[in-house]
C-alpha cells in the first residue's frame, strides 16, 4: 500500500489568542509536506430567540447588512494574523516560505461544519488546537478526532506552550 498523499490540511481556529502554536504546526506541516492550507473559522448561528428578537427589531436589510459586515470583518482578522504571523517569525528565516493559504467561514455547529468541510474539500490531515476559550479541552477536538476520516493533529494551545 502507498503511503498517503497529504497535498490540503484543514487548519481550524477560533482566532483566538492562544492560537498561533496551532498555525506554526499547520505551516510546518505544510511546508514539509509542500500541501495548501486551509484555514477555517465556524461561526455559530444565532440562536431562534436571538434571530427572532432581532428580526422584530430591526430591518431585514439591516440585519443582512451588519452579517455581511462581519463576516468580512473576521476574513479582513484572518488576513491580518496571517501577515503579522509571516512578518514575525517567516521573513526571519533563511529562504523564502510560500504560504499557499485559502481563507474559508462557515456558519453552523463547529463539529459538523469542520468534517463536512474536510469531506466536501477532499482534505487529508486536520490541524487544531486541543483547548477551548476556557482553557479546558475542547469538545469539538475530542468530536472531530473522534469522526474524522482522516488523521487530526491536536496541538497543546495552553500558556505554556505558546
Amino acid at each position: 500500500m502507498a503511503l498517503p498523499e497529504i497535498n490540503t490540511i484543514l487548519y481550524t481556529t477560533s482566532l483566538g489568542k492562544h492560537t498561533r502554536p496551532v498555525f506554526r504546526h499547520a505551516v510546518k506541516l505544510a511546508k514539509a509536506l509542500n500541501a495548501k492550507i486551509v484555514m477555517l473559522h465556524v461561526v455559530e448561528p444565532i440562536g431562534e430567540m436571538g434571530s427572532a428578537l432581532i428580526k422584530n427589531y430591526l430591518p431585514t436589510d439591516l440585519v443582512k447588512k451588519m452579517h455581511d459586515e462581519g463576516i468580512e470583518q473576521i476574513h479582513q482578522e484572518m488576513h491580518q494574523r496571517i501577515e503579522k504571523f509571516c512578518e514575525e517569525e517567516l521573513n526571519s528565516l533563511p529562504g523564502s516560505i510560500d504560504l499557499d493559504i485559502e481563507y474559508v467561514i462557515i456558519e453552523g455547529n463547529h463539529t459538523d461544519s469542520i468534517l463536512n468541510e474536510a469531506k466536501k474539500r477532499d482534505i487529508q490531515m486536520i490541524v487544531m488546537g486541543a483547548e477551548n476559550t476556557f482553557g479546558r479541552h475542547s469538545h469539538t477536538t475530542q468530536q472531530v478526532a473522534k469522526h474524522a476520516k482522516v488523521p487530526v493533529v491536536i496541538v497543546p494551545t495552553g500558556k505554556q506552550f505558546t
